[in-house]
């Protein structure tokens, strides 16, 4: 990046040291410089700039006059005005490369490229000969050519050019060209050849810009070295390339037949849309159809009902009709015939009375009743849109994690289409490759957003991923995500504070999963006591449950804030006996090699020890430098030959009762911390040592209730 393009080659009919007008030097002989003298004489900037433009060149389009200078103003900070930012695209890596104050002068030659382009000259111009550019008319073929003169020669110009005895007679003559380039690649800011590459800035520097402040720290190499590397990564890949010509070639065709393929597809896509799109069309014309005679069934049943309602009142006018029909009985002097003809009439006439009293129009004229309401079609409508699949899920590592089952919890991306199921494919890592396709075993249609995979094999990786699937198909797979399983079958247990010599201290929950030391009063006097010989008691907590054989790994985390915790294994009858009793840990009667009272530690020398605790407090580890210094309740060597470590979220143990060892573990990376001899000659059982506050929780079965937080006194357990 920041290559100078191919320059324009030197026309044969110039002469020696000049250039046409694409070169180098033609810009700097360009370039536009205001002089403090121009500016205190008053000269405006067109004047200014009109002085200093370049002539007209042939064949070069003219550039109107700039308003902006880049001179150094008197009276003005250099750099106060904001200069014009002029970017451009690399030719070599597409990327833009902002010019600065110095334009193109700044860049180095891409003198590569101008070799390969001479080289494509030469081979399209075989058979044409390069003239003498010194020679009269007709000038003669050049034999040779100088890169300090800049200019071809024949042998008797070249002789006549390079007289003996003077400085052009140490020119080095080359063979003849039409371009010519310096010998190597010149640092456009000191004008020195580069020597070296820095690897930070990736630039090629001299030996001034080498002991620049702006490379201070920088990674620089000699040019050689850079060359070599890349010289030879070039040339694997080229090879690489190469070789694979059949696999590039069918590539190509699997390429040209995707694209055939994907203009079928396409247009069958289209079709398929135009035909749905109509089938819409079809039903809401269709459903027109059917609401308007809707309509017109309405409209004509009141329209029969009105013109009834009005033919009624109209045989109510004088002289026509029920009225007319009245005042003729009327005249009638024969009684009974009266009442024979006036007792229908009468009712006739109530009803028309009572019609005419309380009259209202027998149809409404509104159709309030058969508006639409096509707000829901009309968003739907406004949303249609193509199906799209689910997005690749994000696998939650917060959350997912191997213990006695691997349990793995993601989510889908916030803008993603909904899935209706998910498929989760897993497989372990460390076993041999078999051939042909990597196998994966799945879990078909898990419904929301976990899994529970049963039944891992211990000591293994397993890499897993997700994907979604809704009526538009399968999406794309999640990130793949390794998992660790434990390094042996996993020991569930309870904790039984029974054997603590101080229970009333350790505050067990309800579920016997976490355990919390209160230090509470005694602890503060003997704090104060503390230089008087008192005595510091060790709380201790149990698992109810202890190994006899095989391998066992269970898992717990402590609370960073507690002060000091030791987390371990030990005998279950060393740990009642030493228990039992209220231990001394400052009193010099307390051994801290054996873990318990004893006065034969000569006859123990020899023997493993009973106890394997590993140290913890606020928030570190404390590693001594051998296992021996963690086989106790303390060690023989001291804090400078001991060193800590952060603790992780949890800690894993795994006990080996035939091999008599035991190993703490990162439980989040399964990476080793400690390992230490243990006496398996009897039952071993998880012990947990309190000294002050703490707090510890063990891992609660995957299968269970993953979800599920305990809090005891403020302190979370983590999942």
């Amino acid at each position: 990046m920041g290559l100078w393009p191919v320059l324009i080659s030197q026309h044969p009919s110039r002469g020696p040291g000049e250039q046409s007008c694409g070169g180098r030097g033609q810009w700097e002989q360009d370039s536009v410089r205001f002089s403090p003298r121009t500016i205190r004489a008053g000269k405006g900037w067109s004047q200014g700039l009109a002085q200093t433009s370049p002539p007209a060149c042939p064949g070069r389009p003219q550039v109107p006059p700039c308003p902006i200078g880049f001179g150094t103003y008197p009276g003005r900070k250099r750099g106060a005005l904001h200069p014009q930012t002029i970017l451009f695209p690399c030719p070599a890596c597409q990327g833009d490369v902002e010019l600065g104050e110095r334009g193109l002068s700044g860049l180095f030659r891409n003198l590569t490229l101008e070799r390969v382009v001479e080289r494509y000259r030469q081979s399209v111009s075989v058979g044409g000969a390069i003239l003498c550019q010194l020679c009269k008319p007709p000038p003669l073929e050049a034999t040779k050519g100088c890169s300090e003169c800049r200019a071809t020669f024949c042998n008797e110009c070249f002789k006549l050019f390079h007289p003996w005895g003077t400085q052009k007679a140490q020119h080095e003559p080359t063979l003849p060209t039409l371009s010519f380039r310096p010998k190597g690649l010149m640092c456009p800011d000191h004008k020195e050849e580069v020597t070296h590459y820095c690897k930070t800035c990736q630039r090629l520097v001299c030996q001034l810009c080498r002991v620049r402040r702006t490379h201070s720290g920088h990674k620089i190499t000699p040019v050689l070295s850079a060359y070599q590397a890349l010289k030879d990564k070039l040339t694997k890949s080229l090879a690489y390339i190469l070789g694979n010509q059949d696999t590039v070639q069918t590539q190509i065709c699997e390429l040209e037949e995707t694209i055939r393929h994907t203009e079928v597809s396409g247009q069958q896509a289209k079709e398929e849309v135009s035909q749905l799109v109509r089938g819409l069309g079809a039903v809401l014309e269709e459903k027109r159809s059917s609401l308007l005679q809707a309509i017109e069934e309405c409209q004509q049943e009141r329209l029969s009902r009105l013109s009834a309602q009005i033919h009624e009142h109209q045989s109510l006018l004088d002289g026509s009709g029920l009225v007319g029909y009245a005042q003729e009985v009327l005249k009638e002097t024969d009684q009974p015939c009266f009442v024979q003809a006036a007792k229908q009439l009468h009712n006739r006439i109530a009803r028309a009375t009572e019609a005419l009293q309380t009259f209202r129009p027998a149809a409404s004229s509104s159709f309030r009743h058969c508006q639409l309401d096509v707000g829901r079609e009309m968003k739907l409508l406004t949303e249609l849109n193509f199906l799209r699949v689910p997005e690749a899920p994000v696998i939650d590592t917060q959350r997912t994690f191997a213990y006695d089952q691997i349990f793995l919890c993601w989510r889908l991306p916030p803008h993603s289409p909904p899935a209706w199921h998910y498929t989760v494919e897993f497989r372990r890592t460390d076993v041999p490759a078999q051939p042909g396709p990597t196998r994966w075993q799945r879990r078909e249609e898990v419904r929301g957003t976990s899994a529970l995979l049963e039944n891992p094999d211990t000591g293994s990786v397993y890499v897993l991923r997700v994907r979604g699937c809704n009526k538009a198909g399968y999406g794309e797979y999640s990130e793949d995500v390794h998992l660790h399983t434990p390094p042996a079958p996993v020991l569930h247990f309870f904790l039984d504070g029974r054997w603590g010599a101080s229970r009333e201290r350790l505050a067990i929950s309800k579920d016997q999963r976490a355990v919390r030391s209160i230090p509470g009063l005694p602890l503060l006097l003997a704090a104060e006591r503390l230089l008087t010989g008192c005595h510091l008691s060790v709380d201790v907590v149990l698992g109810d449950v202890a190994v006899t054989q095989g391998r066992s790994y269970w898992a717990c985390a402590v609370d960073p804030a507690s002060y000091l915790v030791k987390v371990g294994v030990g005998l279950e009858s060393k740990l009642q006996e030493s228990f039992q009793g209220a231990p001394d840990v400052i009193s010099p009667r307390y051994d801290p090699d054996s873990g318990h009272d004893s006065g034969a530690e000569d006859a123990a020398v020899e023997a493993l020890p009973p106890f394997a605790f590993l140290t913890i407090g606020m928030g570190k580890i404390l590693l001594g430098s051998g296992a021996s210094s963690n086989a106790g309740l303390t060690g023989r060597d001291g804090p400078a030959a001991s060193c800590t470590v952060p603790l992780p979220p949890r800690l894993g143990i795994c006990l080996d009762y035939e091999r008599g060892r035991v190993s703490f573990l990162d439980a989040v990376s399964f990476r080793g911390l400690l390992e230490c001899p243990l006496d398996c000659s009897g039952p071993v059982c998880p012990a947990f040592c309190f000294i002050g506050g703490g707090a510890v929780q063990l891992q609660e079965p995957v299968g269970t209730k993953p979800e599920r937080k305990v809090t005891i006194g403020g302190f979370a357990k983590l999942d």
